[in-house]
C-alpha cells in the first residue's frame, strides 16, 4: 500500500482569546490577552484565598464567547462536564468548516474521533464527593461517572455525529492534543480512516487544581492585579505557568479523499515524533534530550530538512527552567546558524495561558493559521 497523505480541511476552537477561528487568530494576532482575574471573573468561585488567582478564561459574554445554547442540544449540559461541552463545540466547528456530515453509513465507518483531555471533570468529582459527605449515596448524580471519563469528549462527538470509525482518547498531560492530532494521522495513514477529528479539551479552573499546582509552586504569582502581565514565555522576569481552559478540534483528512470531494486545504500533516523524557516527574533533563528526540523524530518521519522549518510554536509556558531547557533543546537541533538566518518561534501562551492537555491542540490550529496567513 502507498504511504497514505494527511491534511488538514476544518477547524474549530474554544481560547480564552476568543471562540472560533476568526475571533481567536484576530485576537491573538492583535496582542490581545485572555488571562483574566478569577476572583473578578468568578467571585463566588472560593479563588480569593490562592496565591495565584488568575488564569486563560473562556470568554462567556460578547462577541467570541462560549455560549452552550449556541453549540449543544437542550439537556447537554447536564449530561455533558464543561472539558466535553468545549470538545463538543470546537468539533462542531471543524466539522462545518471541513464541510463534513458523512452522510452513508459506509462514510460514518470511516470516519473517527480521536479527542483527548489531561484532567478530565475535576469539578464532579469535587462535586459529587461533597454531595457523599453530606448525604451519602442517594445524592450522587447517576451522570457523575459518565461526565468524568477522559474518553467521553470523543464519546460524545461520536455518538452525537454517528461516527463508527476509531474512537480513542488520549491523556498525557500537557502534550496530550498534539498526541492526539499524531494519532489521528496515523489512523488515516495505516488505513484505519479516511477522515478524523482529532484534538483535545480542558476545563480545569476549580481552586483545587490551582491549589494543588501552587504547592508545587509552578504558577505565576505577583501579577494577581495585572493578569495580561504574568504569561511571559522566554521573558527573563518569567515566573511561572497560567492555568487556561479551552479545546481545539481539526478535521483530518487522507489527502486524495479530500480532493475528490473538492475539500479546501489548510495544511499537510507531515511528521509526528514523540518521546519519553525517562527522566523525573516535572523537570526535564538538563538538555532538553526528551524534546530533541520528538523533534528529530518528527523531522525524519516528515523526510524534511531542517531548512524547510520557518516556524516553530514552542511549548514554553513561562516558567524559569522550562522555558531555559526548551530554548537549549531547540538550539541543539536546529543549530547557530538557521536562528540566526531567521527561524521563528514564539509559544502563544503568552496571549492564552498554558491550556494543559488542550495546549497542543489549539497551538497547532495556531501554527496551521500562521502558514496559512504567512
Amino acid at each position: 500500500m502507498s504511504a497514505r497523505r494527511v491534511v488538514v480541511t476544518g477547524l474549530g476552537i474554544v481560547s480564552p482569546v476568543g471562540v472560533g477561528v476568526k475571533h481567536a487568530w484576530s485576537n491573538l494576532i492583535a496582542g490581545k490577552s485572555g488571562v483574566k482575574s478569577l476572583v473578578a471573573e468568578r467571585p463566588s468561585g472560593g479563588f480569593d484565598k490562592l496565591p495565584s488567582t488568575i488564569a486563560g478564561i473562556v470568554p462567556r459574554n460578547g462577541d467570541g464567547s462560549f455560549d452552550p445554547k449556541e453549540w449543544l442540544e437542550p439537556g447537554d449540559t447536564k449530561r455533558m462536564a464543561d472539558f466535553s461541552q468545549y470538545a463538543m463545540c470546537a468539533a462542531n466547528q471543524a466539522l462545518a468548516d471541513a464541510e463534513w456530515t458523512a452522510p452513508t453509513d459506509a462514510q460514518r465507518e470511516r470516519t473517527g474521533v480521536c479527542m483527548g483531555t489531561g484532567v478530565g471533570s475535576m469539578e464532579d468529582v469535587i462535586n459529587n464527593h461533597t454531595l457523599y459527605e453530606t448525604g451519602g449515596l442517594r445524592k450522587i448524580s447517576p451522570m457523575f461517572v459518565p461526565k468524568i471519563l477522559c474518553n467521553m469528549a470523543a464519546g460524545n462527538i461520536s455518538i452525537r455525529y454517528g461516527f463508527y470509525g476509531p474512537n480513542h482518547a488520549v491523556s498525557t498531560a500537557c502534550t496530550t492534543g498534539a498526541h492526539a492530532i499524531g494519532d489521528a494521522m496515523r489512523f488515516i495513514k495505516f488505513g484505519d480512516a479516511d477522515v478524523m477529528i482529532a484534538g483535545a479539551s480542558e476545563a480545569p479552573l476549580q481552586p483545587l487544581s490551582l491549589a494543588g499546582f501552587s504547592k508545587i509552586k509552578a504558577l505565576a504569582q505577583g501579577f494577581n492585579d495585572s493578569p495580561e502581565k504574568a504569561s511571559r514565555p522566554f521573558d527573563k522576569d518569567r515566573a511561572g505557568f497560567v492555568i487556561g481552559e479551552g479545546a481545539g478540534a481539526l478535521v483530518l483528512e487522507e489527502l486524495e479523499h479530500a480532493k475528490r470531494r473538492g475539500a479546501r486545504i489548510y495544511a499537510e500533516v507531515r511528521g509526528y515524533g514523540l518521546s519519553g523524557d525517562g527522566f523525573h516527574i516535572t523537570a526535564p533533563p538538563n538538555n532538553g534530550a526528551g524534546a530533541q528526540r520528538a523533534m528529530r523524530r518528527a523531522l525524519e518521519t516528515a523526510e524534511i530538512d531542517l531548512a524547510d522549518i520557518a516556524y516553530i510554536n514552542a511549548h514554553a509556558t513561562s516558567t524559569p527552567l522550562g522555558d531555559e531547557i526548551e530554548n537549549r533543546a531547540v538550539k541543539s537541533v536546529f543549530g547557530s546558524a538557521q536562528l540566526q538566518q531567521g527561524l521563528m518561534i514564539s509559544s502563544t501562551k503568552s496571549a492564552t495561558g498554558h491550556l494543559l492537555g488542550a495546549a497542543g491542540a489549539v497551538e497547532a490550529i495556531f501554527s496551521i493559521l500562521a502558514v496559512k496567513n504567512n
